[in-house]
């Protein structure tokens, strides 16, 4: 159902970039079947399919796109069976945020040279939807009036995991803000000095601007991107296009938007931001999920995952015992009994062909762990 004070621009191009692995969620996220496909926010429906409807109300259906891999496009087509078949926009090889975002630019423009473009991702979790709309709406007007925008994230506490907004002076009383810069993950510290100051907000990678204002600003910055771009947009809707993105995608870096485009247009002032608190998380590890689901009176979450149908379900599964335990998460199969006993803040995640076991407090080494399985060339469990 649409909120009552949204309703669908027919100008409004969103765009779920839908390509990650979700390395800190391992082996719950694999290469074949990432976080975005789990229902880590809520039971009964996927991180992506929660993101598709969340976009709902500000954008008819027709309008989403979604980009990713060839070998996770079918699986998206099985996800969102509404979404037309030409919206799923599939890259010949991962190359990062930067390529994968232009590439939805350049192909909207050529549906729609006048549209506003919206970027956000497929695997974070929104508490209160209504919010991010009105939010998402703010961001909008502003690109309207030709800034690069971004909606940015109110902290609520020190964080290291994430980027940061440095906003700057007030827009009028719009309630956007400009950006001053984009700062990397800081230290404890650093964090906690960004938000005792108020002038920091968390980056979400929430972008939102008119394509052609993108393009041009590509252009200027990076002219040998941009024009390998037009070359794949050209032949987009062609029998041309496998044979043109096989020659011309490589030639693409590997590079994320910030560093692409956003960092350097912030600094010349093309760059607007609109502050967010619409309960957003996103579930970067299994600590993180941990705070989602809230737990029970002892803080431990148990989440079964049903491999066989490859949905998730949140509950007091018959398959984990835990006996004087505090603050676990724990994932299961179900294939066998999992059994806990006078332990605390642990993550233990059984699963058919791992078992995986770490410090809550270390959450984010769950990606080393993963990274040194690849070097291993321990493909099978990735």
């Amino acid at each position: 159902m649409t909120d009552a004070k949204t309703s669908p621009r027919a100008g409004f191009y969103p765009i779920i970039p839908a390509g990650g692995s979700g390395k800190r969620l391992w082996p719950l996220s694999r290469a074949n079947y990432p976080k975005f496909m789990r229902a880590l926010g809520a039971p009964g429906s996927s991180l992506l399919r929660a993101t598709l409807t969340r976009l709902r109300p500000l954008a008819p259906e027709e309008n989403t796109y979604v980009v990713t891999s060839g070998v996770l496009a079918p699986l998206i087509s099985r996800e969102l069976p509404e979404l037309p078949a030409g919206n799923i926009l599939v890259e010949p090889a991962p190359r990062e945020s930067g390529p994968a975002i232009a590439l939805a630019a350049a192909v909207i423009a050529t549906i729609d040279p006048e549209a506003v473009m919206g970027s956000f991702a497929a695997d974070h979790v929104v508490r209160h939807p209504e919010r991010f709309c009105a939010a998402v709406e703010t961001a909008i007007k502003g690109a309207e009036d030709g800034n690069l925008m971004t909606v940015g994230i109110t902290p609520t506490r020190p964080e290291t995991g994430y980027g940061y907004i440095r906003r700057g002076s007030a827009i009028g009383d719009t309630g956007m803000f400009r950006v001053e810069e984009f700062v990397e993950k800081p230290k404890y510290e650093l964090a906690k000095e960004y938000v005792d100051s108020g002038e920091y907000l968390w980056n979400a990678s929430f972008f939102v601007w008119r394509v052609q204002v993108f393009l041009e600003e590509l252009q200027k910055r990076e002219p040998e991107f941009h024009d390998n771009l037009q070359i794949i947009a050209a032949a987009w809707w062609s029998d041309e296009r496998e044979e043109v993105l096989a020659r011309v995608w490589p030639n693409l870096p590997k590079i994320a938007i910030e560093y692409l485009l956003m960092e350097p247009a912030a600094r010349d002032g093309m760059v607007a931001t609109v502050p967010g608190d619409f309960g957003w998380s996103d579930v970067g590890d299994y600590h993180a999920l941990g705070e989602i689901q809230g737990g029970d009176e002892n803080g431990n979450v148990i989440i079964e995952v049903d491999a066989a149908r490859e949905a998730d379900r949140y509950r007091s599964a018959s398959d984990v015992r835990m006996s004087d335990s505090k603050n676990l998460v724990v994932v299961s199969d179900g294939s066998r009994l999992v059994t806990a006993i006078g332990v605390e803040d642990l993550v233990i995640v059984d699963t058919s062909d791992v078992l995986l076991v770490c410090d809550r407090s270390r959450a984010q080494d769950v990606k080393k762990m993963v990274d040194e399985l690849e070097k291993a060339g321990a493909a099978e469990y990735i």
